[in-house]
């Protein structure tokens, strides 16, 4: 896959995760404003009715606080992930939602699970063990960036607050890491010079050609050249006062 496919700025960057962050902020406008309570439509974990929330609960938030918290890392990795793997964005998204929430319901507590943190760790993962396997400048420096950014979030991996989803957390961190293993072959190869290709012949280079074993320039002249070179000299005269 060439290089050009992953990293062309599109106005899709920009507005696929924009659309998504507004539309959460919809939903919570729309349950605050109307009197709505959308947190039984989260994940429950080990119960039936609680598979609908694998596909609902990312658009669902406790507050504002939570929504806001997850907005801003929701929006940034995402834009991230469009930009840089646009190819195979879509696919990390949606089954980063379904795996990542799918894990969540599996090994969660007895309780509603909801936000868009799961996909926040899914992305942050993803990012940073791809950046990790590339070894391609511009994704390892990514991961870089993601470790500086949101490194801080391993913790959340953990049962540290009993109000936080460690479990959807975890599950995130899973499932993006899983993605950075399974889409390797999507990543891009890193751009080869003329001289690093394998079939490169040092003799038979034009320009090489120009310049000696000692590395100096060599200046071949056609003798028709030569013929047709005209010498200009100067001629420095004091004024005499």
């Amino acid at each position: 896959m060439k290089n050009q496919e992953h990293f062309n700025f599109t106005i899709g960057v920009v507005a696929y995760p924009l659309c998504f962050v507004l539309f959460i902020w919809f939903v919570f406008w729309f349950e605050v404003r109307f009197g709505f309570n959308f947190s039984k439509y989260g994940i429950y974990p080990q119960e039936i009715k609680g598979l609908k929330g694998i596909v609902l609960s990312p658009i669902i938030h406790g507050d504002l606080q939570h929504l806001y918290h997850n907005s801003i890392p929701l929006l940034v990795l995402s834009m991230a992930l469009f930009y840089f793997y646009r190819p195979i964005a879509w696919k990390v998204m949606v089954l980063g939602i379904l795996i990542s929430g799918f894990l969540t319901w599996c090994i969660g507590r007895p309780s509603y699970h909801i936000g868009a943190s799961g996909l926040i760790y899914v992305l942050v993962s993803f990012i940073f063990f791809k950046g990790v396997f590339a070894k391609y400048y511009r994704l390892i420096a990514l991961s870089l960036l993601v470790v500086f950014l949101y490194g801080s979030m391993i913790w959340y991996v953990f049962p540290m607050d009993v109000n936080i989803s460690w479990e959807g957390h975890l599950s995130g961190f899973i499932t993006g890491f899983l993605f950075a293993l399974f889409f390797k072959r999507n990543i891009p190869k890193p751009k080869k010079y003329v001289w690093e290709e394998d079939h490169f012949n040092a003799e038979n280079d034009p320009f090489l050609k120009q310049f000696d074993e000692h590395g100096n320039f060599i200046e071949n002249l056609n003798p028709e050249e030569e013929e047709n070179q005209t010498n200009i000299n100067y001629t420095f005269k004091r004024n005499k006062e």
